[in-house]
């Protein structure tokens, strides 16, 4: 094997200068590589100088671009997480499409938008009072940022049993102040505040304008929950406001969708000339069911939310639940940006409605008069 030598003088050794075509390096297989002409022993400079130089700079150069994509990384790492709101409801998701969406536009009007600034955890206990202490433990066990408790009366006082460090904002349709929810509505103690609709308060009203709208009906029936933690306080606001409206006031219960039929059924059978149904997330979920069935009975009804009028329900009355939501999205959003619940008064609605529905009149053969229609916030024509 032959390879080119560079040779380099050696200090005190003989001097001999190579020729080109003589300077070839041999090597004895227990020795060094020595020079053909001399014997002397060779020593090699290394011939790659300027290569050995570009290793060592591309060495640094991926050393260097090494820490450059390192540094993102490590900073995106140490970002906080994305806050979460726990979306605790008594009802289910499809039929609260529209309160959810002003929910969203409370976030976003206070700052915040949904995926980008927070995301929310749902849980939906589907009419099933039952499920939600578990649902709320669950919240709790995630650590969830805020606890956003809707749909109906039962959802809030669950939420307030299962944590008492995590925000809470409710939306109850009862008094907050009677169902233990606050002591105080302008100072909310500890982590508790919210929206109250105030839907159990308003029996009473609305059994006057089903007054007005069946005048000669004495016999009133009233569809209730029996599963609802408010259903017993409900029903004695309204038989107070039957007796002093000198009506007969009866009560028919239903929890699932086959009841609401029977109940209806029943109402019919026995020729009620009016009905009241009274606020329930169960019967919000299924007010499409619920409007049909009033207006196939032919029977003048009231309800407690537009979205029964909006689907073919006489009338309606109540507070203007979205908007209510909307506030409720608010108030999560301040929570998340820094505020105290404490520091935030319990929001009572300032705004009802009254909605009539023109059509679902006339096909019932119904003859709505000017003066109850100018009472109407909206009127379906």
């Amino acid at each position: 094997m032959r390879r080119r030598a560079f040779i380099t003088r050696v200090p005190g050794a003989a001097q001999h200068e190579p020729k080109v075509s003589g300077a070839l390096q041999t090597r004895d297989r227990s020795g060094p590589w020595r020079s053909r002409i001399s014997g002397a022993p060779l020593h090699f400079v290394p011939r790659c100088t300027a290569s050995g130089t570009r290793d060592l700079r591309r060495r640094e150069f991926i050393t260097l671009l090494g820490s450059a994509v390192a540094w993102p990384l490590a900073a995106h790492a140490q970002q906080p997480a994305m806050p979460v709101i726990g979306f605790l409801h008594s009802g289910s998701a499809e039929p609260y499409a529209g309160r959810l969406a002003a929910f969203r536009q409370g976030l976003s009007d206070a700052g915040l938008i949904e995926r980008k600034d927070c995301t929310i955890e749902f849980r939906w206990a589907e009419g099933n009072y039952e499920r939600l202490r578990e649902m709320a433990s669950d919240l709790v066990a995630r650590k969830v940022s805020v606890i956003v408790a809707a749909g109906g009366v039962a959802s809030a006082p669950v939420a307030k049993a299962a944590t008492a460090a995590i925000p809470i904002v409710f939306m109850t349709g009862a008094d907050p102040i009677a169902s233990g929810l606050v002591t105080s509505l302008a100072r909310p103690e500890a982590n508790v505040t919210g929206v109250s609709f105030l839907t159990q308060a308003l029996g009473g009203k609305r059994l006057g304008f089903l007054n007005m709208l069946a005048p000669e009906a004495i016999a009133v029936a009233v569809l209730m929950n029996p599963t609802n933690p408010g259903r017993n306080l409900a029903e004695k606001e309204v038989q107070e406001a039957g007796r002093a409206s000198k009506r007969n006031i009866r009560v028919f219960e239903a929890s699932t969708g086959a009841e609401i039929d029977s109940a209806f059924e029943l109402i019919v059978r026995e020729k009620f000339a009016a009905i009241l149904v009274q606020s329930d997330p169960l019967f919000t979920s299924r007010h499409v069911q619920i409007a049909t069935l009033g207006t196939k009975a032919a029977v003048p009804a009231i309800y407690p939310s537009r979205e029964y009028a909006e689907a073919g329900g006489l009338a309606s009355y109540g507070a203007d639940v979205r908007d209510e939501y909307r506030k409720a999205g608010i108030y999560a959003a301040r929570i998340l940006l820094g505020a105290k619940p404490a520091d935030l008064p319990v929001i009572q609605p300032t705004k009802f409605e009254l909605v009539i529905n023109l059509k679902t009149a006339r096909s019932m053969g119904l003859n709505i008069s000017d003066s109850f229609q100018l009472l109407a916030d909206e009127v379906i024509e």
